[in-house]
């Protein structure tokens, strides 16, 4: 069950503020997420351009855009685990590898995606 007083509209406009809040931190805090959204915002046009159809558009965008929301979790992840303890344990190592595989499975994601449109575009 919700917090007593902080549902509908009032619960949105918090939600959103938190969001914004991650948002920052992820920029702050990770080079990674930095590198990632950066790339983002260079492909985003390319993107736009590279696709021929509305579809094609859209699968390039959102292969970008699932890298980042990977990356915020591995983040999220690490942060956790590093606020568990900084001595090496298998299970927190465990943690934030599988993060790590699941932020490099995003990446592979965007260049099957990336070269699939691109090789319809060019060579079909």
């Amino acid at each position: 069950m919700g917090k007593p007083g902080n549902t509908g509209i009032r619960r949105i406009i918090r939600a959103t503020g938190f969001s914004a809040q991650g948002f920052g931190h992820a920029w702050r805090h990770e080079a990674a997420f930095r590198q990632e959204l950066t790339l983002a915002l260079v492909l985003l046009p390319v993107a736009i351009w590279l696709g021929q159809s509305l579809m094609e558009k859209l699968l390039l965008i959102l292969s970008l855009m699932l890298v980042l929301i990977v990356e915020l979790l591995n983040s999220a992840i690490e942060a956790t685990v590093d606020r568990i303890g900084s001595d090496h344990h298998e299970l927190a190592g465990r943690a934030k590898d599988m993060g790590s595989a699941a932020v490099f499975i995003s990446l592979v994601v965007v260049l099957a995606v990336w070269t699939t449109v691109a090789y319809q575009r060019f060579y079909v």
